[in-house]
């Protein structure tokens, strides 16, 4: 493990904790409108959740890992459903006739009673549309409409893309913080949404590190008052890129880091196994037919890439993990699910959802 002093932020990983390996259920956004429902034990969709309010564009779990929150993009909605009885509890929309809002993704309070996001608003007028400036949006759940926005600070409005999109936002377990995910971590009290600190991971102030960046959440790792995704970091003498898995307390404002190896090209996820002795993440390069595709396998008690398999790319897609980290998933813009064993790397079988399902993700849930 490499420990590098920050300003604000120590970084080293601490990988702990112990989920019993089951075959767990998956939800995912399909079309037109709604939620597969799929038994990992059984290979099969066994429930689909309409949606009244359109396409999911993204799905997100309470800290209690009790309610799953979807956005959709029809009419910008949300919805609301209970895991345990996969029933929609509630639901609405944004829009009226002459009044649009654009948002995608966001982040429940802990007590579910609101739901924070950044949204555009787009109004028609006589003879045209105005579109506003994003703004952080208070969304009330039981009145079901917007109660507070917020305009952004100078700094962020160029630097929006974090807080926009689907995990973009986190927020720490006693509800007073908001933590926005970008190019910097911009710390906002959500009384009112002034900056209470903000952390530039550009050019932080520490030796032997350039740049730092958050990469997407690892459902796999997800804890409590913790943020962790990949984390890419530079040199500032001849550049040299590397990943690693970090992890952000959002109570104490720390990161914890460890790194792996030189980052590649582009990198799909990352997913952990129960014990956490193993990760495996989908390496690419080139772009459409020249496109080349890799699972890595990493020994996590020594961080090094300890075996590489190829396999045949699609154009879009997503990688996962079930529930006992045995196998490895690849899904997405299309129909199926491809089945990989996680200890040979090999293909082993593909399974039918018959739905075509979205970009808005995956969540698994025991």
């Amino acid at each position: 493990m490499i420990r590098l002093p920050l300003t604000r932020i120590s970084l080293a990983l601490a990988v702990s904790g112990f989920f019993a390996a089951q075959a767990g259920t998956l939800f995912m956004g399909a079309y037109p409108s709604s939620l597969l429902v799929f038994d990992e034990g059984k290979g099969e969709v066994v429930d689909r959740i309409p949606l009244t309010t359109g396409l999911p564009t993204s799905i997100r779990l309470s800290m209690d890992r009790k309610s799953i929150y979807v956005t959709t993009n029809d009419h910008s909605g949300i919805e609301v459903i209970d895991v345990a009885t996969r029933k929609v509890t509630n639901h609405f929309v944004l829009n009226t006739p002459t009044r649009r809002f654009r948002f995608n993704g966001g982040t429940p309070d802990p007590t579910g009673a609101l739901f924070y996001t950044m949204s555009t608003q787009i109004d028609k007028l006589a003879d045209h549309f105005e579109v506003g400036k994003p703004k952080y949006t208070v969304i009330d759940l039981a009145q079901q409409k917007i109660v507070k926005t917020f305009d952004l600070a100078k700094e962020e409005e160029t630097a929006t893309g974090g807080g926009g999109g689907r995990g973009g936002f986190e927020i720490s377990k006693d509800g007073k913080y908001l933590y926005q995910f970008g190019a910097k971590v911009v710390i906002l009290d959500t009384a009112d949404f002034k900056v209470v600190d903000r952390i530039d991971l550009a050019k932080p102030d520490m030796p032997g590190l350039e740049s730092v960046g958050f990469g997407g959440g690892i459902d796999s790792l997800s804890e409590p008052g913790q943020h962790i995704s990949l984390f890419n970091a530079a040199d500032p003498y001849v550049h040299n890129r590397i990943f690693g898995i970090g992890r952000f307390d959002l109570g104490t404002r720390h990161v914890d880091f460890t790194p792996i190896g030189p980052s590649p090209a582009g990198m799909t996820g990352l997913q952990v196994t129960p014990d956490k002795k193993d990760a495996y993440t989908v390496v690419s390069s080139g772009l459409q037919g020249n496109k080349r595709c890799e699972f890595w396998h990493f020994d996590l008690t020594s961080n090094k890439v300890t075996d590489r398999s190829e396999f045949s790319c699609k154009s879009r897609f997503s990688f996962g993990m079930s529930k006992d980290g045995k196998k490895l998933y690849i899904y997405g813009a299309s129909f199926e699910i491809e089945v990989f064993d996680a200890k040979t790397l090999k293909y082993e079988k593909t399974w039918d959802l018959n739905n075509d399902i979205t970009g808005a993700g995956l969540i698994e849930v025991e």
